[in-house]
């Protein structure tokens, strides 16, 4: 029987830098010339893997989206995985947004992502949908790196890992 070789295509983010992020977007905040005197937080549900933005103003609102971007960016969490909910307009014109963070590559994704694998038409390429991952397999390596790269250069709407390569 022929050796076959697989790797596995994964997206999530390190939790624990999205917690360093929002604390650092707290400090900025709150050090900010012009936060000063307001009521701006912060706050991230590591267990619902969620943060919410609560600001006095959509204007202030957009900047502690723009700051807690460039802090999640510096910290290496792909800003593709932030699933950006829409602002909610609160009493006294307050501003909310909660973002949710992607773990995993859902289902529509997923097919999504197999079917662009198979339209390219590789040779002897299967793709397995296992979870909130996928894994490809083939009998040549040179196949599997053929793939990676064609996914590299393909926008799915989240950040794509590859893992688990054998």
């Amino acid at each position: 029987m022929a050796k076959t070789s697989s790797f596995d295509i994964s997206t999530g983010v390190d939790l624990q830098e999205v917690d360093n992020a929002v604390n650092q977007t707290r400090k900025e905040v709150s050090t900010r010339y012009d936060f000063r005197g307001t009521d701006c937080k912060v706050d991230f549900d590591r267990g619902g893997g969620t943060i919410l933005l609560d600001a006095d103003d959509e204007y202030r609102l957009k900047a502690m989206l723009q700051i807690l971007k460039e802090r999640l960016v510096r910290r290496g969490v792909p800003v593709k995985n932030l699933d950006e909910g829409n602002s909610e307009e609160g009493t006294m014109g307050r501003a909310r947004q909660r973002i949710g963070l992607k773990q995993g590559i859902d289902q529509d994704t997923g097919r999504t992502i197999s079917k662009a694998i198979r339209d390219q038409s590789f040779k002897k390429v299967q793709v397995q949908i296992q979870g909130d991952e996928l894994r490809v397999i083939a009998p040549s390596r040179d196949t599997l790196q053929e793939v990676i790269a064609f996914l590299k250069g393909e926008d799915f709407g989240v950040e794509l890992q590859f893992g688990n390569y054998r």
